[in-house]
């Protein structure tokens, strides 16, 4: 078990934020932004709330595989209504980890599901081909600033898990 506990607890190394969106209200086009300010509400200008759903992130890797799933040539981040695009590290294995991020600390609190809206986005079968890539949900352990390039660290690991 000693073993396992090591395996889930080992990864690559940091991961770094690629893209920052925020969506001032519902239906709303998304803007990417440089750099945000994280508050326990979520992003400031995002329509967010306080809580476990405070913050949306995606794994950059997983874009071109919507793409794919969509017969799409690429898929654009704002197009999928998340707030950070994350690359290098897997954020399913982070589930309840505490990360540095930024000036900022988060824990990774679950999976978003796809809404209704990604048929609309990315056409007939969009909904489907975000299934499994819909990114992370995460709520703020500790506001602060963060912006593109920051890293995205382990602070305390998730409870071990197979």
């Amino acid at each position: 078990m000693a073993e396992l506990a090591r395996l889930l607890a080992t990864h690559a190394g940091a991961g770094r934020v690629e893209w920052i969106g925020l969506r001032p209200e519902r239906r709303t086009a998304v803007t990417a932004v440089e750099k945000a300010e994280l508050t326990q509400a979520g992003l400031t200008g995002d329509h967010a709330r306080p809580g476990k759903r405070a913050l949306t992130l995606i794994q950059a890797e997983h874009l071109p595989v919507i793409a794919a799933l969509s017969r799409r040539a690429e898929v654009a981040p704002e197009l999928l209504r998340r707030n950070l695009v994350v690359s290098g590290i897997n954020l399913a294995a982070l589930r309840h980890a505490r990360l540095g991020l930024g000036e900022a600390e988060i824990a990774i609190t679950g999976p978003c599901a796809p809404c209704s809206r990604m048929e609309e986005a990315l056409g007939p079968g969009g909904y489907n081909a975000m299934r499994g890539h819909g990114g992370w949900y995460a709520e703020v352990i500790r506001p602060g600033r963060i912006a593109l390039g920051d890293a995205i660290t382990t602070i305390r690991e998730a409870p071990s898990s197979p």
